[in-house]
């Protein structure tokens, strides 16, 4: 009882005698533990018998009592050579029971997050601990928090970051992210479609581009703000996930030894070369978005039907229209965004005072950003030779310079940023939803696993 005592008063951080969400999450962050607030409010509601928010030290000695018996189990058979104590072999066991494949130094990690007495060796009252102040219900809860803990972070300006870390190989691992980083993925840009339609309407007709749209939904209803989609969900994660692959290869062959660590100047070249590789194999199905896009009175029905068009009435190099602005687009979005995202997270994942979801999905947004702004006139034009199907008021050449040319001319240096104002308020709500998404499925499908 005399631990749970100091545990209380520890926690307890303004001597009220009362332990509040606040200062649970405080300490939470101080052990490298990241959860949401919504589950720690969950928490402190269900012993929270007098509802006034707060628990007092009856009402987390229930709570301590709970957790003590439910974890018992679960700390016996972590223990896998029954020697009283869960050491770094018994880390990468349970990891690879349920398909991952980590390090040492990342077990090591795992280790140091909970021992106290750096005996490197975790005993009951330490894991105790560290279950008290984690608010997860199950070895699969308990699993993804850790990853959490080892920047097992998603880039939030696709389904799926351009880097894996090192404790996820091996099949089992791969299969449950791609999958719950896909599911998060196809959500978010369905949500979001109507914003990525604007975005696209702007870069080809300016101004006129609300007039338009606001015509096409009288017209056709709401629904026709989701014309696209369907093609933009299903090349999302598979180019993803091979940018991920290229990525990942390259990286094994680029370091001298596996400890070694990538600078920046690497990150910024396997980012250019992986993003550009995905991009050129799934180049068609952007065309084919950016059409169904800027179709007017469903000029095609379908992603079948307007590929079928485009092949019949114009010529197969049309679906690689746009491909050489797109092609310089993607090397310096992929390379900036890359070498400035993890250049960050390895950062700020280090730094306690840095180390919460928000302010690591604000360092995620600002790379993304640098990424977009580096790149944008590029996009700008690879999307107008992409649309110049429908447009009769532009020229048809394929070149990048006399592209860029051409938009100074009809508008100035704010051509080059057409939709760009569209394209990071479409950034947020999809970050959010691919961040909030993919932990939850990959919580869901490694609980099933275990």
């Amino acid at each position: 009882m005399d631990q749970f005592h100091h545990l209380f008063a520890k926690l307890d951080r303004d001597n009220d005698g009362f332990i509040s969400v606040a200062e649970l999450q405080d300490e939470m962050r101080k052990h490298g533990i990241l959860s949401s607030s919504g589950k720690v409010q969950s928490l402190v509601d269900s012993y929270d018998k007098d509802k006034d928010g707060l628990l007092d030290y009856e009402e987390f000695l229930h709570y301590m009592m709970d957790r003590e018996r439910k974890w018992k189990i679960y700390f016996h058979d972590l223990d896998k050579n029954k020697c009283g104590v869960i050491d770094q072999d018994d880390i990468i066991s349970l990891f690879k029971e349920l398909g991952v494949v980590i390090s040492k130094p990342n077990a090591k990690k795992i280790i140091q997050m909970i021992d106290k007495d750096s005996s490197m060796t975790v005993d009951w009252d330490e894991f105790l601990q560290h279950i008290i102040l984690n608010p997860v219900d199950n070895i699969g809860e308990l699993v993804s928090s850790w990853k959490r803990s080892l920047v097992f972070d998603v880039g939030e300006s696709r389904g799926i970051p351009i880097e894996f870390p090192e404790e996820v190989s091996g099949f089992g691992a791969w299969r449950t992210f791609v999958i719950s980083a896909g599911m998060a993925d196809a959500v978010s840009r369905t949500v979001t479609a109507p914003i990525d339609r604007l975005k696209t309407q702007l870069q080809v007709h300016g101004s006129k581009a609300l007039t338009r749209g606001f015509g096409e939904m009288r017209a056709c209803g709401l629904r026709s703000m989701w014309q696209g989609n369907a093609v933009n969900v299903l090349k999302g994660t598979p180019q993803s996930t091979l940018q991920c692959l290229i990525y990942a290869q390259m990286k094994v062959h680029a370091k001298t030894s596996p400890q070694e660590a990538l600078s920046v100047q690497q990150r910024f070249g396997l980012g250019c070369v992986s993003g550009a590789a995905a991009h050129a194999v799934f180049y068609p199905l952007e065309v084919l978005k950016v059409r169904l896009n800027l179709q007017q009175a469903r000029t095609y029905h379908g992603v079948v039907a307007c590929a079928q068009t485009i092949y019949r009435h114009e010529s197969l190099s049309s679906f690689y229209r746009g491909f050489k602005p797109s092609l310089l687009c993607m090397i310096p979005y992929a390379g900036v965004e890359c070498a400035v995202h993890q250049s960050i997270m390895n950062w700020a994942k280090n730094d306690v005072a840095y180390n919460s979801d928000s302010k690591l999905f604000f360092f995620s947004f600002v790379a993304f950003a640098c990424g977009q702004m580096s790149s944008y006139p590029l996009a700008v034009i690879r999307t107008q030779q992409q649309a110049q199907a429908f447009r009769s008021d532009s020229s048809s050449t394929s070149r990048v310079l006399p592209g860029l040319l051409e938009i100074y001319e009809r508008h100035g240096l704010k051509g080059y940023y057409s939709g760009m104002g569209a394209s990071f308020v479409r950034a947020v709500p999809c970050a959010l939803i691919n961040y909030a998404l993919t932990r939850k499925f990959e919580s869901l499908f490694s609980s099933m696993e275990s």
